[in-house]
């Protein structure tokens, strides 16, 4: 997680200085982050994003990154390039990290997303997926499903967190080893696209970022996450239909689901919810009082979780 809340001024002009983009103004930390380190970094040149990585993304999976997002941006996706040296070189170290500078996108992120927001959302994922289709790169998801129950137990006692939790998280946890699909339509997915993670103007996507849990899984399960992310209310206790019509909406103008991927998706969003439910549990128990992250409440997907238990989850899935 996130725990820079500053990069030394020296290093930080070392670094710049390699890049054809100009000389350093300013560097600002951005608390919004929770698995790495962000900086707003303004140069003579433009503005920049500075990541350190941290623990949970391996620097030996940066390249992959990197050519993800190339091949991305080759194929038109609204993605942010990492900016390379003289060098060529894009992954860096400073403060002991390694580190990218990313170009800066236009937008923002949105915290009330409309139905036209959503259905454009839905739009872009469907849009990343038929890019990666034929995408030859690969990385294990190190949080698929199987990863879940170490999540669980490196959490520690979850009552602590929340009373009867750790019977409820049980449940699902048997529920998905005997559940989960074995054989739908799989390539390289994004696996986090929540509203922050998506740039817009209006309700045009002008950004998709923050790819560092992308790996290789099923499209249906990135576009569960998604649904998850996009279509509740702040609470987690509500699904909004009109939201979660949209999405869909959207996603089909791109993408056309198979009958296996329709019918698991309940179980690919009670699985979604699951893995946000226990990483949210595990920083919520062990993030540093002086970290530069926004740490945040794992009771909304609790609430998710529990409505995609329900009998009638699958209409939370109809195109309309």
């Amino acid at each position: 997680m996130a725990v820079y809340t500053h990069v030394d001024p020296d290093d930080l002009a070392t670094l710049v200085a390699r890049y054809d983009i100009g000389g350093v103004l300013s560097c600002k930390g951005i608390a919004e982050g929770v698995e790495n380190s962000n900086f707003l970094l303004e140069t003579t040149g433009g503005r920049f994003i500075l990541t350190l990585y941290e623990k949970r993304v391996s620097e030996g999976d940066l390249p992959f990154f990197v050519d993800l997002l190339d091949h991305l941006a080759a194929s038109g996706s609204p993605v942010p390039a990492m900016i390379r040296d003289r060098n060529g070189t894009a992954v860096q170290r400073i403060s002991g990290r390694a580190a990218c500078i990313i170009q800066f996108l236009s937008g923002i992120s949105l915290t009330h997303p409309t139905s036209a927001q959503c259905e454009a959302a839905g739009a872009a994922l469907g849009a990343m997926h038929g890019a990666l289709a034929e995408y030859d790169g690969a990385r294990a998801n190190s949080m698929g499903h199987r990863h879940w129950r170490a999540v669980a137990a490196a959490t520690g006692n979850l009552d602590a967190v929340r009373p009867g939790l750790q019977a409820i998280v049980d449940e699902e946890l048997g529920f998905v080893d005997s559940h989960w699909p074995t054989d739908l339509p799989a390539h390289v997915i994004h696996a986090d696209l929540f509203p922050d993670n998506v740039l817009m103007l209006g309700d045009r996507v002008t950004g998709l970022i923050d790819f560092y849990f992308a790996a290789s899984d099923f499209r249906a399960y990135d576009l569960a996450i998604t649904h998850a992310a996009w279509t509740f209310s702040a609470d987690g206790g509500t699904c909004d239909p009109a939201l979660a019509q949209a999405l869909m909406r959207g996603y089909a103008s791109e993408i056309a689901l198979t009958d296996a991927e329709v019918a698991a998706l309940p179980t690919l969003a009670r699985g979604a919810s699951l893995r946000f439910l226990l990483t949210r549990a595990h920083d919520w128990v062990h993030t540093p009082a002086d970290a530069l992250v926004t740490r945040k409440d794992p009771s909304p997907f609790l609430a998710r979780l529990l409505r995609y238990r329900a009998d009638d989850a699958a209409h939370l899935f109809a195109v309309v």
